[in-house]
């Protein structure tokens, strides 16, 4: 396992150390004392799976009531992954770094509870696998708009493919910091 990146604290890019040969390939994308000697420290009690489209951008999501630390992973394809620093009193708080992940040298990405999340499909499709430190509750579902002018991250795709609900978000500037983390 080897950290490539952390661009801001509670957040990682990790790359597991994968096994090639002439049949295919082997890794473990997970092993929790692995993962805690590089501060990983997080109980993970769910797994996700979501496949998307070439231009559909999901987010930027988060949990407010019972914020969730994510370990994602791209199964197949390639994304532009996104993370806003929401935590209350943090020195990046409104910040947000990207990344390109894919399944071509696999990388993962750490956040730490208090991130909004979002990412765009650049091949043309996508299977993510994330691992959660929180159950999903519908009714703790919040989200920023994706093209909020006061976080203004550079997406490269031109026109995404965005759900009604991701189009009419809040901005930054009309919500509070995640408290209590």
């Amino acid at each position: 396992m080897k950290i490539v990146s952390r661009p801001v604290s509670g957040v990682i890019v990790l790359e597991p150390q994968v096994f090639i040969d002439d049949r295919g390939f082997f890794l473990e994308s997970f092993e929790q004392a692995r993962y805690k000697e590089l501060g990983i420290e997080e109980q993970f009690i769910q797994e996700n799976h979501s496949r998307s489209s070439r231009g559909v951008l999901r987010g930027l999501h988060f949990t407010r009531v019972r914020p969730q630390a994510q370990i994602l992973t791209v199964i197949r394809g390639h994304i532009f992954d996104v993370v806003v620093d929401l935590r209350s009193g943090s020195s990046s708080f409104g910040k947000w770094f990207g990344t390109e992940l894919s399944d071509e040298g696999p990388r993962q990405i750490y956040m730490a509870r208090g991130f909004a999340h979002g990412f765009c499909v650049l091949s043309d499709f996508a299977d993510l696998h994330y691992k959660v430190s929180e159950r999903y509750a519908v009714t703790d579902q919040e989200g920023l708009r994706w093209n909020d002018p006061d976080i203004a991250v550079k997406w490269p795709v031109k026109n995404p493919i965005i759900s009604i609900k991701d189009k009419s978000r809040d901005f930054i500037r009309s919500i509070s910091p995640i408290e209590n983390l």
